[in-house]
């Protein structure tokens, strides 16, 4: 079981493993040796999420879900197989505690009598310097 939250874990039967071959440079060893991994966990199936965690846990996978529900992460920064296993199992637990992180709900507050007071007094006295620019007609 892999802990996401004091609530919540992940069995570890739910997360499959593909092993690739890494791009970019690296020379003979990127060419030869499959290090990178591609992490997939079904969040749409996932019987140890609760409904809300797996509604934002989608806004949050964007593009790297599936249409099926399927989060698809790639790590390939290590040079090892078990060093990518490791950051992409990290990576996959920093977004679902995200997901279970629940803002605190905006209370709608009204400006006090002092505030409004201010801000009237701020624009009647903009309006006195306005008006004082203001040229006087002449009397021709």
């Amino acid at each position: 079981m892999i802990p996401i939250t004091p609530t919540i874990a992940l069995d570890d039967a739910e997360i499959e493993e593909r092993f690739i071959r890494s791009s970019g440079p690296g020379g003979q060893n990127v060419n030869k040796v499959s290090t990178a991994v591609q992490l997939r966990f079904d969040v749409a199936g996932s019987p140890n999420l609760p409904g809300w965690v797996k509604h934002r846990l989608s806004v949050l996978a964007g593009s790297r879900l599936t249409g099926e529900g399927v989060l698809v992460l790639t790590a390939q920064s290590q040079r090892t197989q078990e060093a990518n296993r490791r950051e992409a199992v990290e990576r996959l637990v920093a977004l679902i505690q995200a997901a279970c992180h629940r803002d605190k709900p905006r209370r709608p507050t009204r400006p006090t009598k002092g505030s409004q007071t201010r801000r009237m007094d701020g624009k009647t006295l903009r309006g006195a310097i306005k008006k004082g620019r203001q040229s006087k007609p002449s009397l021709d």
